[in-house]
């Protein structure tokens, strides 16, 4: 099917690019257009390691995602502005080890939804709710989100690799602090964003904003701040392949793997 062909059945504009179709783009997928991926090839001109990039951040999701499950004991989980399905999604990683784990995708892209729902049609236990994750009452007041997740038990609150995608105009730590306020205590905040940890971030996140419109690299007290009073999960706000890692690291990090940081803190 065509571009324009795929984009009409749907009801987006090809012509403008997408942040879950950029990063579809870097995690080498096909649920994407021409100006996806023109914007992702100005990027890999400063960083060309950003596929390593969103690969370390996937691999993050899962160690993440398999921490909440079994030994903090989450059964529920709302992953906001979740991207495009892949390999390893939350609901994929959590339901493996919990198969009554319930999942709420929310993302603004009518093509995040339209592919979700494909995936997700014969799993009670997980949806997609298109909505915009800077709305926090919209989305809390959703009946989708009603549906799976009882507030009244602890729940998943996952921003990953999509904060930075948040203007600071746009109150981001209020965001955050919104929907953590909505969850009862033993809920969790599961956290990753851009990080200007090496000198190309500031390049980077110029050609972010100038040809996405979005890409905030923040410092990490900056994006300590998005974890309030909240009790930190060991071993704190690190760089992602610092975060428990299934294997002991024993080189310098280089600056892919300095790109983001990311980190999981507990609501007492």
């Amino acid at each position: 099917m065509a571009e324009q062909d795929r984009s009409t059945s749907v009801g987006i504009d090809p012509s403008k690019p997408s942040i879950a179709r950029a990063y579809d783009v870097v995690l080498g997928g096909k649920d994407n257009f021409a100006i996806d991926r023109a914007v992702v090839g100005e990027m890999l001109k400063i960083v060309p390691q950003l596929p390593e990039v969103a690969a370390y951040n996937r691999q993050m999701l899962s160690r993440g995602v398999r921490y909440l499950v079994e030994q903090a004991g989450i059964r529920q989980f709302m992953d906001l502005g979740s991207g495009l399905p892949t390999r390893e999604n939350t609901h994929q990683v959590a339901q493996r080890s919990a198969p009554e784990a319930r999942v709420v995708y929310v993302d603004n892209d009518p093509i995040v939804l339209a592919h979700g729902r494909a995936l997700l049609v014969e799993n009670d236990n997980t949806t997609v709710v298109t909505a915009d994750l800077r709305d926090p009452r919209a989305v809390l007041a959703d009946p989708e989100v009603h549906r799976l997740i009882d507030f009244s038990q602890p729940v998943g609150i996952l921003l990953v690799g999509i904060l930075h995608h948040l203007h600071d105009s746009e109150d981001p730590q209020g965001v955050a602090k919104a929907y953590m306020d909505a969850v009862p205590a033993g809920s969790h905040l599961f956290m990753t964003s851009f990080c200007a940890s090496f000198p190309e971030a500031a390049e980077l996140e110029e050609t972010y904003l100038s040809v996405l419109g979005t890409g905030r690299f923040r410092t990490l007290d900056e994006l300590q701040g998005f974890f309030g009073d909240l009790e930190m999960v060991e071993p704190g706000l690190v760089s992602l392949p610092e975060w428990r890692p299934e294997a002991p690291i024993t080189h310098e990090l280089s600056v892919a793997e300095r790109l983001m940081a990311g980190g999981i803190a507990r609501k007492r």
